[in-house]
């Protein structure tokens, strides 16, 4: 099997519609996504193992509803989300029980709606750095990218239409970039993270990985409480932040996003640069500090009785977050309000709709020991953006590129539809968007993962 076999992204849409109809019905929907990952995920093992599988998914398929909303629909689900009947590991060694929990009102929220929990996916430990034994499907010696990792792949390799994620620093829109597909983060707070095991509660948001963004707009009209689609409007002003911010992207990285933003002019869209992003040093500094004390806290209790079991990486992280002084973290909190605002007011006033950057310092780089650089994505995690990941054509090896579309908070919808066109533009001008050149490290030291 070559990986041109393994990458076969499933439209949520096209699935969503066959069993409205009648076309697909749920036992041969979910029995056919059984076979499928029974053929590719010895590969990639982006899920979970789940011995009894096909038989939990019979008995969920024997009480589908063809009238529910998602209709049967199946959802892979991140391993640190809780769902009641399958255990939570978050990629850890930590004893299960220790990890249990009520069930995230996100996953009753999608069962009310008739979907079908999948399974759950592969997550770096905790949702922080240490990476799980999911593979890219583009190149199986290369990273998915993290922590949604196992979420990514599975989409990426059709083995579920529809997964979700978690992004407290890069880890929806880095994997999504990295496997060539569309991730979504909406804006911070968007959507309750009850029932999902907390990584940085200032920053944690809960996100989702489809084939399109026609695709993640359909889930988020499930996934989003009060989500009202926005219509079709004028083609957005798109942003160019700061040259400090992206210098951190490697060569190869700006070579594609100047081919791309030369494409999207092309194709009538404003480009205006702008000078937001000047402090992007002091930016990581205060998302580090945040992000470390409050990883420490949440696991306080956790790596007091079980730090033994816990990889070096993580480990590490939470040991950074102890030595952090609570006036620091308060001083970083008040840090993180300003810039929030200030990126807030300097969108509006430089009259962007959308900042468009690269999703990513470069393509998914070579190896299984680390998820990738997540620096691309911090000024919008720390500020509470939505953000959204659109594939953006190849590199000279053939992985892929993305495009990162952020927004200000409170206009996910706007932010989809925008996308969307952004989306169709690199679609159809494909060519300009396939950057020559081998994919390039980051330019600056790694950041932590999220």
């Amino acid at each position: 099997m070559t990986t041109d076999d393994l990458v076969r992204p499933r439209s949520l849409g096209v699935d969503l519609d066959g069993l409205r109809s009648g076309a697909l019905t749920p036992a041969g929907y979910l029995n056919l996504l059984c076979e499928r990952i029974d053929e590719v995920d010895p590969r990639l093992r982006a899920f979970v193992a789940e011995p009894d599988r096909r038989a939990r998914l019979a008995r969920v398929a024997a009480r589908s509803d063809p009238a529910a909303p998602l209709a049967g629909l199946a959802v892979a689900v991140k391993d640190i989300i809780h769902v009641d009947g399958l255990a939570t590991r978050a990629g850890s060694d930590v004893p299960t029980e220790a990890l249990s929990g009520s069930q995230a009102s996100v996953v009753t929220r999608l069962l009310a709606a008739g979907a079908a929990i999948l399974g759950k996916t592969v997550t770096a430990e905790f949702a922080v750095a240490a990476p799980g034994p999911t593979v890219n499907p583009h190149h199986l010696g290369h990273t998915p990218g993290g922590s949604s990792s196992g979420s990514a792949a599975a989409v990426a390799a059709g083995m579920a239409p529809l997964a979700l994620g978690t992004q407290t620093i890069g880890s929806v829109i880095r994997p999504a970039a990295y496997c060539g597909i569309v991730g979504f983060k909406p804006s911070y707070g968007r959507i309750p993270t009850d029932g999902v095991i907390a990584h940085s509660p200032s920053l944690d948001t809960l996100g989702w990985f489809t084939a399109t963004v026609a695709d993640a707009a359909l889930a988020a009209a499930t996934l989003c409480p009060g989500w009202r689609a926005a219509g079709a409007g004028r083609p957005p002003v798109l942003g160019v932040p700061a040259e400090t911010y992206l210098a951190r992207a490697g060569e190869a990285a700006r070579r594609a996003y100047a081919g791309h933003l030369g494409t999207l002019r092309e194709d009538g869209f404003q480009v205006r640069h702008s000078s937001v992003l000047t402090d992007f040093a002091d930016v990581v500094a205060c998302l580090v500090t945040v992000d470390r004390w409050e990883l420490a806290r949440t696991h306080e209790t956790w790596f007091r009785a079980h730090g033994d079991r816990y990889r070096p990486q993580t480990a590490a992280g939470i040991r950074e977050g102890q030595r952090i002084d609570r006036a620091d973290y308060e001083a970083a909190l008040r840090r993180k309000r300003d810039f929030t605002a200030a990126l807030a007011d300097a969108t509006a006033s430089a009259g962007v709709d959308v900042w468009l950057t690269p999703a990513a310092t470069s393509t998914a780089p070579a190896g299984l020991d680390s998820t990738g650089d997540p620096v691309m994505s911090i000024p919008f995690s720390l500020a509470g953006f939505p953000a959204v990941s659109v594939p953006a054509g190849r590199d000279a090896h053939g992985l892929p590129w993305g495009l990162q579309c952020a927004g200000p908070p409170g206009g996910d919808e706007q932010l989809l539809e925008y996308a969307a066109g952004i989306e169709r533009c690199l679609t159809v001008r494909r060519p300009a968007g396939r950057a020559a050149g081998t994919p390039g490290p980051g330019s600056a030291a790694p950041t932590p993962t999220g």
